[in-house]
This record gives C-alpha cells, structure tokens and sequence, in this order.
C-alpha cells in the first residue's frame, strides 16, 4: 500500500532514468496522469499509455541517454511548499517547476504566463 502515490510515481520515474529503462508502470490517479501530462509537454516523457489496471511511461532519450537527469520531491504529505507568481519571477534556477494549481497541474514556465502561483509538487534539474 502506498500513501503518497505522487511521490511514488516520481521516484519510479526518477529510478527508471537512472537505470536508463526505457519504461515503467504505475497505478494512475487523476494527479499523477495530470503531472505526467504536464511533463510530457515539457520534452521528459514520450508517451503515456492507459491500460485497465497500469499506465505506462515513456521516458525520452536522446543519444542514448535520457533527457531526466535529476527531479526532487519539493512537497510532501507532512510539509506542504507553497509559491506565488513573484517568487517564480525571481527565480534564476535553469530548472523547471512543476505546480499544483486553480488552472491544473502546470510548469512553472506556463504558470508564469498564466499569472498564477500554487503548491509546488517537484522540481525537473
């Protein structure tokens, strides 16, 4: 049983790039297919596929490497990091946010143009 299934879904992610597989299964919930969606937007997923019980991931690879190379947990069940669209305009970081919000799970790119800000779910190095 596992108690935080977005994390859960992260570190699977992280581990398969890693390792260099080119997929893996997770049992999805509406949040984590929604983050996934928001990654493949960005380049790091290639395709997600819906099965009955499992969907199954995608990573990209380029050069035979995969384009992930690093992703932290920013918010957990016991500690909830908030941000707002000044904080996300002062950041200098090449990383990319991902962050939960009234208008979806979003880039931080596509949260500064949407002029929202909300709770930050993980960061993509």
């Amino acid at each position: 049983m596992v108690n935080y299934t977005l994390g859960d879904f992260l570190i699977k992610l992280k581990n398969a790039a890693m390792a260099k597989n080119k997929t893996f299964r997770v049992r999805p919930t509406k949040l984590i297919l929604a983050v996934a969606v928001s990654l493949k937007k960005q380049g790091y997923l290639d395709e997600i596929k819906k099965e009955k019980n499992f969907s199954e991931f995608l990573l990209t690879f380029r050069n035979k490497r995969p384009v992930l190379t690093d992703l932290k947990l920013v918010s957990k069940p016991g500690l909830r990091i908030y941000t707002d669209i000044w904080e996300l305009e002062k950041r200098r970081k090449p990383s990319i946010l991902i962050i939960s919000t009234p208008k979806g799970i979003l880039s931080s790119k596509e949260a500064l143009k949407m002029g929202v800000g909300g709770e930050v779910l993980a960061e993509v190095l």
